[in-house]
């Protein structure tokens, strides 16, 4: 069986700025609760709010975040070799990582690789939550192949850092 292969890229997500900072602020509390009593499931309270924010509508005044992360999938994705590519988010904004598994789960693909855009060790985000969800969704979609590509290679980092400098500081050491 030839696996049908697609891609997460994963970004942190933000707020718009145009939700209600009121709206914003209980979302935060309640998921700083929900996490200092070490539990998994969203209260439905939280569950709304989440659901709220995230739909909130954006445009590239008012989430400029949103719209960089698509702008790395669309430059990205020719470089799949023909994989379908989707970003999700880990919070504020939509589609949620696990929404975006099940849509692709729904369209019949058989082996999900997850790509985060946060590329240091050591965020709750990136170390604990993303693990989380592909450690949720092997158990949901026994036979579909979750995976996460990630850590980053430290020097690999570096080098597309540096990359950057160059472009930024033409007299930079090759």
């Amino acid at each position: 069986m030839v696996n049908k292969e697609a891609v997460v890229l994963i970004g942190h997500g933000s707020a718009a700025s145009d939700t209600p900072k009121p709206m914003v602020g209980e979302l935060k509390r309640l998921e700083g609760e929900r996490q200092a009593r070490r539990e998994a499931a969203m209260s439905p309270r939280e569950a709304e709010l989440d659901k709220i924010v995230r739909g909130w509508p954006r445009t590239p005044a008012t989430d400029a975040y949103k719209y960089g992360v698509e702008a790395i999938a669309q430059a990205l994705a020719p470089k799949l070799g023909g994989r379908k590519l989707i970003a999700a988010y880990n919070e504020f904004c939509a589609p949620s990582v696990e929404d975006a598994i099940e849509l692709l789960v729904q369209e019949g693909f058989t082996r999900i690789l997850l790509i985060s855009t946060m590329f240091t060790r050591g965020g709750i985000h990136a170390e604990r939550d993303i693990p989380d969800i592909v450690l949720a969704a092997r158990k949901k979609h026994p036979g579909i192949a979750v995976e996460y590509a990630w850590p980053f290679d430290a020097d690999r980092v570096a080098s597309f850092l540096a990359d950057q400098l160059r472009r930024a500081l033409p007299s930079a050491p090759r």
